[in-house]
């Protein structure tokens, strides 16, 4: 039995996402042995997209197997990629990004993961059930079931469950972003700014890692101009399982805003007011 199993409160009517997520897990480790085998290749091939982001050929391997996957085990599911798009129909749908932090990854820094999570079509559009966020490079693996809480470890049968911080006062958070280019493109930059004044402390860690040390309760707080659903989805079922908020800078619960923050939930309106200015 892993660390998952028997949650007070389960009960049949409610959807069981556990067999979804040790797909998952299967999922990340095929994705895992793709990225690790090319990380540091000194023949490693980089090309830049249309939106003068790079991706390497390791993207696109890990991405294919994950897809090969779901095709034999899962073929009446969508499938939504970074590198390669929407493919299919239906109420569940994979979202995919195979190296989240490819700068990283190309130049060498252990910070890049796969993000991987199902979602379903309900109220208000497709909202994440099931999400798994691998980092192999790093050694750390988090993961979250709708319903059934979010956990990390080196495996199902080893892991720990996330709690979300009680900081309750701004001046005692930690807050996390990844760069100050995006702010100020999007004329955020000043608000940004009066936030980082008022929190005990900041760090630029970047891309999925403040997410997973949100949901750990290591990070307070953390935001980010403009993302992609499949930057997000993964990030934010682990965030709300863990007991904290994730939505977008408009306050829009979920992955869908085009943009993030997220935090412990005791601290989320002062992060919307802050980056809105109306602070």
């Amino acid at each position: 039995m892993w660390p998952c199993a028997g949650i007070a409160g389960y009960g049949s009517h409610m959807p069981d996402y556990l067999d979804d997520l040790r797909f998952a897990h299967v999922l990340a480790d095929a994705a895992d042995a793709a990225t690790m085998h090319r990380f540091k290749a000194l023949d490693l091939k980089v090309e830049t997209k249309p939106d003068m982001t790079p991706v390497s050929e390791a993207d696109k391997a890990a991405e294919d197997v994950i897809r090969t996957h779901l095709k034999r085990s899962r073929p009446r599911d969508a499938v939504l990629g970074e590198e390669y798009g929407l493919q299919g129909t239906g109420p569940r749908r994979w979202v995919v990004d195979p190296i989240d932090g490819t700068k990283n990854y190309v130049r060498g820094v252990p910070v890049w993961a796969t993000l991987i999570s199902l979602m379903e079509a309900g109220e208000g559009g497709y909202q994440p059930v099931v999400g798994v966020v691998s980092a192999p490079a790093l050694g750390r693996r988090w993961w979250a079931a709708k319903g059934h809480g979010a956990y990390s470890g080196r495996s199902l049968a080893s892991a720990s469950r996330l709690h979300v911080s009680r900081v309750a006062d701004l001046s005692d958070a930690s807050f996390a972003y990844s760069s100050l280019s995006g702010w100020e493109e999007q004329g955020r930059l000043d608000a940004f700014l009066d936030l980082t004044r008022k929190v005990w402390r900041t760090r630029a860690y970047g891309d999925f890692w403040p997410y997973m040390m949100v949901a750990e309760g290591a990070v307070d707080l953390c935001a980010e101009p403009e993302l992609s659903l499949w930057d997000m989805a993964a990030n934010a079922i682990v965030v709300t399982e863990a007991g904290g908020t994730f939505t977008g800078l408009d306050g829009r619960p979920g992955p869908h805003s085009g943009n993030a923050a997220a935090s412990n939930g005791l601290l989320h309106e002062d992060l919307l007011d802050h980056l809105a200015g109306r602070r």
